[in-house]
């Protein structure tokens, strides 16, 4: 085993910097779509150095060949990881999201195969939460139109429909890490917050939890969304519940595109039930900065229509680098699996003077033991031994005692049911 020597404090995480059996320098790292030179950086400065970066993506089949001798890949929301994509990556350690969604993985392929999944689910929550206040002023001060009609040369100069947002019902989808951060932000505005969640949830401030999606409908002056995708919220806002809003209130969805009907929504914005929408995301959203963007709310009167960018601040891009990287770092020098999406959560300990190897297998009844029996019929001695399951996978981690670890890795592999064998340490 190579000795531990050095803890390196970044502003987000504590990686554990350790040397691998493997060379750092011969793990081929890819990273694309610009993910911030935080991560590269942090990644040099605990030896990785053969680091690529590029700013583009790729389609799945010109990514399969790029990725072929690919240990570590970082990608952000346009790649799509696919089971193929997974399929053909024998040498692929870990596909981690530099953003907070998944959206574009087929985590449970990347489960299957062995591949470590991890995101960045917290650290753009301000810049996100920034730009829904931002939008809530500017909806109600009917900015748009505004906005539009001096690039026309039009003084459109009265106040007719324009409010301060002071006083008025901020009604929030979701009271998750966004929607608190919302929640802190709109009270300091003077708004009078309340929220609706399927859980109960301590609120901040003076937040009042509301007992039905329908009640805050009924309550708000202004909405926004900060719940999940898939089809539970499939259209959470649809006709029905667009219209049981107060006429002339207000509309921010910066979460999942399918989650508000937008024709609807548009039928209400015409015939001004509805006062403003904003919206941050889309069911359909271009992949590349050429491709067009069609949207059917384009042209209707105070409506904002952001690209994605909630969570696109340098700041934000800056700090996701820093929490992707250092958990990639932790996985691979120390097998760490915390918050991992695909392969079973593990937080290790360091063990010194052991071997450290990783089995990732098929949660099937019996492999634990085949395990252990193997180790004793080599007279392989164990120091340490953490196991974690999911519905697809067991990850077991083996600390034994390094004067007795030749060849053991390769019975290992050889076990039924093995996915994933890795000396570690």
């Amino acid at each position: 085993m190579l000795p531990f020597f050095l803890n390196f404090n970044s502003k987000l995480n504590l990686c554990i910097m350790k040397k691998t059996s493997f060379p750092k320098d011969k793990i081929k790292i890819l990273l694309l779509e610009g993910i911030h030179q935080s991560a590269v950086k942090m990644l040099k400065q605990h030896g990785y150095t053969n680091v690529e970066s590029l700013p583009n993506t790729f389609a799945e089949d010109d990514l399969i060949k790029k990725i072929k001798n690919v240990h570590i890949l970082g990608t952000r929301s346009k790649t799509k990881l696919t089971a193929k994509i997974f399929e053909n990556a024998p040498k692929l350690l870990t596909s981690s999201c530099f953003c907070a969604g998944t959206n574009q993985v087929d985590l449970i392929a990347a489960t299957k195969n062995g591949i470590a999944v991890f995101n960045a689910p917290f650290s753009n929550t301000r810049s996100v939460a920034e730009l829904v206040i931002g939008h809530t002023i500017s909806l109600m001060r009917y900015v748009p139109e505004k906005n539009k009609g001096a690039h026309e040369g039009k003084w459109l100069k009265d106040s007719k429909y324009a409010r301060e947002v002071r006083g008025k019902y901020l009604g929030i989808v979701g009271y998750g890490h966004i929607g608190t951060q919302v929640s802190i932000m709109a009270e300091a505005l003077g708004m009078k917050v309340i929220f609706y969640d399927i859980d109960k949830k301590l609120s901040l401030g003076n937040a009042t939890q509301v007992d039905s999606l329908e009640e805050l409908i009924k309550l708000s002056d202004i909405i926004t969304l900060h719940v999940p995708g898939g089809e539970a919220n499939k259209n959470l806002f649809n006709e029905k519940r667009l219209k049981a809003m107060k006429k002339g209130a207000f509309l921010i969805n910066v979460c999942r595109g399918d989650v508000v009907d937008l024709v609807a929504a548009k039928k209400l914005l015409e015939s001004k039930h509805l006062g403003g929408l904003a919206l941050d995301v889309y069911t359909v959203e271009p992949v590349k900065k050429e491709d067009r963007f069609e949207c059917v709310l384009q042209g209707v009167d105070n409506v904002i229509l952001t690209p994605h960018i909630g969570g696109s601040t340098v700041e934000a891009q800056e700090n996701i680098g820093i929490d992707v990287a250092s958990k990639i770092i932790n996985f691979i020098e120390t097998g760490s699996s915390a918050s991992c999406l695909s392969i079973p959560s593990l937080t290790l300990p360091v063990m010194n003077h052991t071997t450290r190897i990783l089995h990732i297998h098929q949660n099937v009844p019996g492999v634990l033991s085949e395990i252990n029996n193997t180790l004793s019929k080599n007279k392989v001695n164990i120091l340490g031994q953490y196991l974690k399951t999911n519905n697809h996978v067991g990850y077991v981690v083996l600390d034994i005692n390094k004067t007795n670890e030749k060849g053991i890795v390769e019975k290992l592999k050889n076990i039924k049911h093995t996915i994933r064998v890795r000396n570690l340490y």
